[in-house]
């Protein structure tokens, strides 16, 4: 019999490769999506006009990490193998101005969703997304036994939730794990993403169709690795024979101004001719340096990254330029002063 997941935050970068592997491999998938007035799924759509799966093993649920009953009920009704909890308000700087949300649905919701599963009483396996930002202010280079310091709301929220998860595992004897991922991108990261601002404004300069890229600070250093390879690690956490908490990351370091860099070269433009700084990105307290160490996961789980940075750049940057090739042949386009 198949096994089967379910996804929070599966309209998202991690969640729509995460279901496309999990398809992959014979799964039965299940997302948690909210309801609105205008459809989220886009970085779905691929699966859908798959006409291998043609949505015959890809259900999608209404729901709200912030709602205990639905979770309840819908683990119920699923009654899972696997549950991966990527919900959240992700985006750090965004976090600073909605300290309270990102608070309740990012760490919170954790809480939430690990008691539904007591309440629900189902057998599953549970991956919680941790993140490199709960080490903040601590030098790197970071692995599991690392002590955390959080520098942003975001990053607060984040350690509440994998504390939660540490206890649930210990006190209720859940399969419960924390994947502390470290910064992983791709051409489907939100556009007010950091890279990927970078290297849609790289593939619209280009084209003329915008002049300026402001950017905030261009000497933070991180870590920065291909999603696609990271929810792989995340499946191969649920798989390891123990519940075990294992960092992700390629133990590589880039400033912000590499990135940029790299992103300008490949399209052959000098980046100190289009960007500028525009104090309003940046944040309140800033994390300067994440470098993850993997030795675990490579250890015990048999990962390790294959996509460094330099080749991540390249990766984004072109699919910018088709999107961005694709977009003009059906419309026209204004540009961003």
């Amino acid at each position: 019999m198949a096994k089967s997941a379910l996804i929070t935050g599966v309209t998202g970068q991690d969640g729509s490769y995460l279901a496309e592997l999990l398809l992959s491999k014979g799964y039965e998938v299940h997302g948690l999506v909210r309801r609105s007035s205008s459809f989220n799924t886009e970085r779905l759509d691929g699966i859908y006009q798959d006409p291998h799966t043609a949505n015959r093993r890809l259900f999608l649920h209404f729901g709200d990490l912030n709602d205990g009953v639905t979770l309840i009920n819908v683990l119920r009704d699923i009654n899972p193998d696997e549950v991966y909890n990527l919900g959240a308000q992700s985006h750090v700087r965004v976090s600073f101005d909605q300290p309270v949300f990102t608070g309740d649905v990012t760490g919170v919701a954790a809480m939430r969703l690990l008691e539904a599963v007591r309440a629900a009483r189902v057998r599953t396996k549970i991956y919680q997304a941790s993140s490199s930002e709960m080490f903040g202010a601590t030098p790197p280079p970071q692995n599991e036994e690392t002590p955390f310091y959080p520098r942003s709301p975001y990053g607060v929220a984040k350690v509440y939730a994998y504390w939660a998860t540490r206890n649930y595992r210990e006190a209720y004897g859940l399969f419960a794990v924390n994947g502390i991922l470290f910064n992983h991108e791709s051409p489907r990261r939100g556009e007010t993403f950091v890279t990927r601002k970078v290297t849609r404004a790289v593939a619209r300069i280009q084209a003329g169709l915008q002049e300026k890229l402001y950017m905030g600070n261009l000497g933070a250093v991180r870590d920065w690795g291909y999603a696609p390879e990271y929810v792989e690690g995340m499946w191969r956490m649920l798989q390891h024979s123990e519940p075990q908490d294992y960092v992700l990351a390629t133990n590589t370091a880039y400033s912000v101004r590499d990135f940029v860099q790299m992103a300008f070269d490949h399209a052959g433009l000098e980046w100190e001719k289009y960007v500028e700084h525009d104090e309003r990105y940046e944040r309140p307290t800033e994390v300067d340096a994440l470098i993850g160490d993997y030795s675990k996961a490579k250890t015990e789980l048999g990962w390790e990254p294959k996509v460094l940075t330099p080749e991540l750049v390249k990766i984004m940057v072109d699919a910018d330029v088709q999107e961005l090739d694709d977009e003009r042949a059906g419309r026209n386009i204004r540009i961003d002063s």
